[in-house]
């Protein structure tokens, strides 16, 4: 049975991280994988209903606090019934979004201490963590340009000010540095297939020293 491996692509708005997401899962298929595109939140019908309680609506409509909490109650339930079981069979896991995610938006650009963060994410899922998270780093400004033209209403994390976006930028590169051997960062102003590219080593190099 080929190994499993779970591996999660992180940034802010308008980033890139749903192309480079279809794209590893096309290649990753050609070279035979099974692999399992999720995002967070969402992935399973429960955490889906969840996600619709926090990507629409006004900007204001939930405290950081209440955020978290409800980010992982679809986390443990994506978790427990989608990626544990997908790793456990031996596909490639990828989800757009994870916990770093909520460290980012919830904690310094929320106000959350991220050591309450942290003790929340040991509280619900112990030490689990992805094996690689692909950073796409782009400056606020050029992410949020890109999402103008998105239909839909779940824009309620895009509407907020570009001084939250930095805030986000900044904790990214923090978490990164903290934990080198988990984050490979990627810029996402270079050419989509570039990046893919310099992503897909990334991935191959994980699954052969995994």
């Amino acid at each position: 049975m080929p190994k499993g491996l779970f591996v999660t692509l992180e940034g802010g708005e308008g980033a890139g991280k749903s192309t480079l997401a279809r794209a590893l899962q096309a290649e990753l298929i050609r070279r035979g994988r099974e692999v399992v595109l999720t995002r967070e939140p969402g992935g399973t019908l429960g955490a889906e209903e969840i996600r619709a309680l926090l990507v629409k609506g006004d900007t204001e409509r939930w405290s950081a606090m209440t955020e978290a909490l409800l980010f992982y109650a679809a986390r443990v339930d994506h978790v427990e019934k989608v990626i544990q079981p997908a790793i456990a069979r031996g596909a490639i896991v990828i989800s757009d979004r994870f916990a770093d995610s909520t460290m980012a938006y919830q904690g310094a650009a929320g106000g959350i201490e991220l050591d309450r963060l942290k003790a929340l994410h040991r509280l619900a899922l112990n030490d689990f963590q992805p094996a690689l998270t692909l950073l796409v780093d782009i400056p606020p400004e050029t992410g949020l340009n890109r999402t103008r033209d998105r239909l839909g209403l779940e824009v309620r994390f895009e509407s907020k000010a570009l001084a939250f976006h930095e805030r986000l930028r900044a904790c990214f590169h923090r978490l990164a540095a903290e934990e080198p051997d988990r984050f490979v960062t990627l810029n996402g102003q270079n050419d989509p297939g570039d990046v893919a590219d310099a992503a897909l080593q990334a991935l191959l190099e994980r699954l052969k020293d995994d």
